[in-house]
């Protein structure tokens, strides 16, 4: 068995055991390297079905072959697919290509508060429906307290002192300091009623392991 296959079979591992200890759990798609690479192990841990939500933040501004891309594989592999906009700042053009906001507060608009309140419920998610191949909006606007992403500990500092299984608090803030130990396969997956958990399935692997896989 080689580097890879432990990654894989690791990666495997972890989300099974997300799977069977988190009742509202998603997966954020960004369509990016690392995420697709998620998606495929999600498929191989699962014999080829993705039982997990897979949530997508459209900015608006991605190429639209990404778009095109992202709702085929949603309907040829089956997808539960939902994607979530800050609707509000795209219809009053409050983005950088319009003129209106600096790069990082368009990205703060657009992507952090689309995240936050996608995952929370508080803004309109667009679910596939698989029997006409279009979104409609998503009836459930329950939180996702459990939410896998594709972080990887080589990225910058602070990453690699992620766990696998990583609590925020109810804010989705994050505290460096009061991670849980992680000791060879052994998880912590009971958290307090209200905690947001972050799931990392591709945090050992480095940005040469995602290529070569």
């Amino acid at each position: 068995m080689d580097h890879l296959d432990k990654l894989e079979n690791r990666a495997i591992h972890i989300l099974r055991e997300a799977y069977s200890e988190f009742g509202n759990l998603s997966m954020l798609w960004s369509i990016g390297k690392d995420s697709t690479v998620m998606l495929w192990l999600a498929r191989k841990a699962f014999f080829g079905h993705v039982p997990i939500p897979l949530v997508h933040i459209d900015t608006d501004y991605k190429i639209p072959e990404m778009i095109e891309h992202r709702d085929r594989l949603a309907r040829e592999w089956k997808l539960d697919m939902i994607y979530g906009q800050n609707t509000t700042a795209l219809k009053e053009k409050q983005t950088f290509p319009d003129g209106n906001t600096t790069r990082i507060e368009c990205c703060q608009k657009l992507k952090t508060a689309g995240l936050k309140n996608t995952l929370n419920g508080n803004w309109p998610r667009y679910r596939m429906n698989h029997n006409t191949g279009e979104y409609e909006i998503d009836k459930n606007t329950e939180p996702y307290t459990g939410v896998i992403v594709g972080v990887r500990a080589d990225e910058e500092g602070t990453r690699s002192k992620e766990r696998y299984f990583s609590p925020r608090d109810r804010n989705n803030d994050w505290d460096i300091g009061d991670q849980p130990p992680e000791f060879w396969d052994q998880y912590k997956t009971d958290f307090a009623p209200g905690t947001h958990v972050r799931i990392h399935p591709l945090l050992d692997w480095t940005e040469l392991n995602i290529w070569e896989y």
